[in-house]
Order: structure tokens, then sequence, then C-alpha cells
């Protein structure tokens, strides 16, 4: 089966089909979208979850402000999307404060056992940290996240922002098409995994499509929440659930570390691209990769070239070769290594790469820049509210449903994100306990002339800052409107320095991956410049934003066409 749709897809490109998807006329060379953008006065919610969606919005309906709505919808999607995301996984924000009328940032990643050294990995004979089972653990940051930014912005009580997520855990919800696939594609193999099976399955697979779904045990953990704030769940019996079951299963995890967790404000950091201000989060995550994109290719005429042209994608594809070399060498917990951020992302820095890019040719092997060093699934929401308030906030629990340890009676699975540090003492992102890990999930924000102009992010591992500065890219160089911008067929580059942390170097040009909608033609010129094009149908990432109309102040919503997602108003 696998075969005849990916030759229906090969033969369905050679034939100049336009997919409905795709949002691209190969014949005319215009892009088109799936469907107009939500535009609404009042408030917006967009999650790739409709009834999430609509959780926020009751939220802003009844008075909470964005922030409120943004914690109420996180907590909806991770009982309805597990495949994703849930409290056992991370969190971070970028939020457009309308009182003061800046942004502030979020990092809200956990950290590693104390308990565990690089040492012991070394001596047990680990070449690398397993992708599931106990050793990759690290603490969950998503409710101290919720907690940080309800105190500082919020407005609603917390009790009243959690009781829909608590009522849907309690009484059920139709399981939608894209989720049950992926939960299809998981339940088997992380049935191994001690609790996954008691309290993911029924009978031992997965829910079906608009099968109701009830995770009473996830309802009991969040009122626990919802009572007794951050503390429940760090300080008290959930975290003691969590330290016990880990120990009783060979984990590291404790109590201890549970308890130390503390998340962190961070300034966002940006660019300026052609007169937008794009902002990403500093590392230990990747969304200044980015920025140093959007910074080599402001040295072309991208609009000239027109969206879909060989040129268009040869110079994006070249772009991210070379700043994933320096992701994949530099980017690292700020705590434990001194990443030159400022460095990365300057002007100067990408005039220097730039000149490494060869109009005629793909690049078989890059290196990363010199800095003079001084020694894969998630959720992406984003809400506005009828005071101007805006969130754009991302969360995962890595690979998907996490390591698939369950702890007992918790209803979520904790995240497997300790498999992103390296397990080689040079390295930046070197595996050191108590230290953040590198991580893949970036919220994103643009704004034009000191106003907020979109709030949006682009899941999907590697996809994410590819995607990012594709997004900026539709809007800014070829004018597209918002849902348009991200029903574009999408460029996916996959080099042999992913996963990040490997230490290895792009040999052999890597993999160029083309979603349905370029001309042959583009493609053909592609491969006579020495880039290997290949058909993929999946790794192309979900979709939302929210802009604010710079005409008449109002919002505009778009979704994933590619998901189950809504984009909702009032």
């Amino acid at each position: 089966m696998l075969i005849r749709v990916l030759c229906v897809a090969v033969l369905a490109s050679l034939a100049g089909w336009t997919s409905p998807v795709a949002g691209y006329d190969r014949v005319t060379g215009a892009t088109h979208a799936s469907r107009p953008d939500v535009i609404a006065a009042n408030g917006m919610v967009a999650t790739s979850q409709p009834l999430a969606t609509q959780v926020g919005l009751q939220v802003l309906k009844d008075g909470g402000n964005a922030i409120d709505a943004a914690i109420a919808a996180n907590a909806a999607i991770g009982l309805m999307e597990p495949t994703g995301n849930g409290i056992g996984g991370d969190l971070f924000a970028i939020v457009w404060d309308a009182e003061s009328e800046r942004l502030y940032g979020y990092n809200g990643s956990g950290r590693s056992p104390q308990s565990l050294t690089l040492e012991w990995f070394i001596e047990n004979g680990y070449e690398e940290i397993p992708s599931h089972g106990p050793l990759p653990v690290s603490v969950p940051g998503t409710v101290d996240g919720w907690f940080a930014l309800h105190e500082r912005f919020g407005e609603m009580p917390m009790a009243e922002i959690l009781q829909p997520a608590i009522d849907y855990a309690n009484e059920g919800f139709p399981v939608s098409e894209l989720i049950a696939y992926y939960w299809d594609r998981s339940a088997d193999f992380l049935s191994q995994y001690p609790g996954f099976a008691d309290q993911f399955t029924i009978d031992g697979r997965a829910p079906r499509e608009g099968e109701i779904w009830r995770n009473p045990n996830l309802g009991n953990t969040l009122k626990q929440i919802a009572e007794g704030g951050r503390d429940a769940f760090y300080k008290g019996d959930i975290a003691r659930t969590i330290g016990e079951f880990m120990d009783e299963h060979d984990g590291f995890l404790s109590y201890e570390d549970l308890a130390a967790h503390e998340g962190e404000w961070v300034e966002p950091v940006s660019t300026n691209y052609r007169g937008f201000d794009v902002w990403e989060l500093p590392p230990n995550g990747q969304g200044i990769a980015a920025l140093q994109i959007l910074n080599i290719l402001e040295g072309y005429d991208m609009a000239s070239y027109g969206f879909g042209s060989p040129e268009h994608v040869h110079l994006f594809t070249e772009a991210k070769k070379l700043a994933f070399e320096d992701r994949a060498r530099y980017y690292a917990d700020p705590d434990f290594a001194d990443v030159d951020v400022e460095r990365l992302i300057s002007k100067a820095y990408a005039a220097e790469r730039r000149e490494r890019i060869d109009m005629d040719r793909a690049a078989r092997a890059v290196e990363p820049g010199t800095l003079a060093l001084r020694d894969g699934d998630t959720i992406y929401l984003t809400t506005a509210d009828r005071h101007g308030n805006m969130v754009s906030l991302i969360q995962s629990n890595y690979r998907g449903m996490g390591s698939g340890m369950t702890p007992p009676g918790l209803g979520f699975i904790l995240q497997d994100r300790g498999e992103m540090f390296v397990l080689n003492e040079d390295h930046p992102n070197r595996y050191e306990p108590g230290k953040r890990p590198f991580h893949t999930i970036i919220p994103a924000f643009i704004t034009r002339d000191g106003e907020p102009y979109v709030s949006f992010g682009l899941m999907g591992g590697g996809m994410q800052p590819q995607g990012h500065a594709q997004i900026v890219m539709n809007l800014v160089d070829f004018g597209m409107g918002l849902q348009e911008a991200g029903d574009a067929p999408r460029i996916h580059h996959n080099g042999s320095t992913e996963p990040v942390g490997r230490n290895l170097q792009m040999t052999d040009g890597g993999v160029l991956n083309l979603e349905s909608g370029f001309s042959y033609d583009t493609i053909r010129a592609l491969m006579a410049k020495g880039h290997r094009v290949q058909f993929a149908r999946g790794p192309y990432g979900g979709y939302q934003a929210i802009m604010v109309d710079p005409d008449y102040g109002t919002y505009r919503g778009a979704t994933e066409v590619r998901k189950d997602g809504q984009a909702a108003g009032y």
C-alpha cells in the first residue's frame, strides 16, 4: 500500500497535478489557501485539536485572557493529543503583554537527574542515550510553566482554567482522525514499558477514530494540581509517586529532582528580516537556527525568484545546511556552555556564511562557523484576547508519546527529552547532572515597528526552524496570507547532522524532501545542481498562527490543514 501511495505521489508530481492541500498551482505559479483566514475582533485561539480550541475560546468568552486560554487549551490538548504532548513534558512560550507593550520569553525545560552521570553511561557501554525507557527521562517542566505564566499574566483562577480538561478527562471525548492514527502507531511499541498499556490502551489497543476516550487518572492529577498549585505536582504525592516508580524500574529521576525544578524567564532574541522583527528563544532550544537561515537569505532577492522556483528551494536548502551545522556544534544549555548567540544571529556572521553558497551546486559537506568560543512530535498553540495580549506556546513529550514510562494512577507519560544529550565529553551538549538538554521545540513571534504582528509556530523536530523561516518568507517575500503561508508546500532538508549531538558532519549533501506541489521543472533543476530529491509524505510539521490585521486591528487565525486543528474566534 505504501509503495502504491508513493508511486501515485511521484506520478502526480510528474503530471503537474495540483494538490488540494499543497496550496500551490504549478501551472500558474500561484499559491492558494485551503480556506480563508478566520477573522474575529475580540479573541482568537488556534490549536491542532478542535475541542481544545473550543476550550480556549470559552475561557476567553468567560472573561479570561490569552494566557488563561493558552493554559486551558494546553491542559485539554495534553489529554486529547497525548501523541504529541502532556504534563510529562516541557513547555516554552513567548508572550506579548499589551500593558507593558513588550515580549516575554519562558523556558520551561526540565533538567537531567542529579544522580545520573556521563561516567555511568560510559561505564555501562552506552554510545548514545536510549530513545525510550527510564534513561532518557528528565524533569517535566510543563506544570511549572503554567503556573509561572499564570502568576505573571493570568486573570482567571487556575481551578477554573483547568476544569474543562478535568471534565473531558472524566466524561470522555471522541478521538480525532490523525491522533488515532499516531496513537495506533505507538501503542504496540510503548506497551512494553511499565504503566503504558494499563493507562493508554483499550484492551491492549489504541482508541479508534471517533471512539470515546476517558482518562480519569489524568483528571484526578489535574484536580490535585488545580487545588494544590504547582507544588502538588513537584513536592506532593504526584512527585513521590514518580520518584518511587522510577526507582522501581531502574530509573534515576527522583523526588528531589522534581522538588528542585524551576523554569526560567528569558529574553527573546530577534533578527530583522526586510523590516519585520522575527523573535525566537535562545538556546537550549534551536530557535536561533531560523534567525540564522533568514539572515543568510536576506542577502538574496527572494521575491524576484518567486515561490517554488529552483533558486528559492536551492538557496533555502543551502542556508539551512549552514545553520544546522552550527546547531549541531554549538547549541546547548547556556548554564553549562558559553553559547555566543549574539555572534550566531549577527548580520556580519550571516554574510560570512553566505559566501559558502554556490548558486549552481548543492553543498555536499559544510562545517560549522568559527565563533571563537570563550573556552522529532509536538503541539503548538497560540491565543489572543480582547486586550491585545498574545501567547505563542509549544509543548512536547518528545518522540510523540514520550518515554513510555507511565507512573501508576497519574494518567500521563514521562518525556524522553534526555535522549538529546551527547555522550561526548568535548561537546557543549554533553550529558551532565542537572542540565537542560538541547531542545527542538520553539515558539515564534513577529513584530513590526514595535507592534505585535504574528504569533506562530510550526512543530515537528528539526523541521521547526526550517518551517519558521519558510513561513516568514511566505509572508514577507512572497506576499501570502496567513492561511496561505501555512498551506503552501514545504521544504524539509535532512542531513547527517540530525539528530543533534552526534558530532556528525554532513558529507553526502543530505536528502531534500519536497512536499507535493513543486513543479517537475523545479525538481529537475534541483537535481541538476546536485540535490538528492525525495518525495516524503510526513515530515513537514504542523502550523498554527494568529495575525493582528494591520489595517483594522482585528485578529486573523490560521491552522494546519495537514492536521486535525482549528482556528476560531469571537
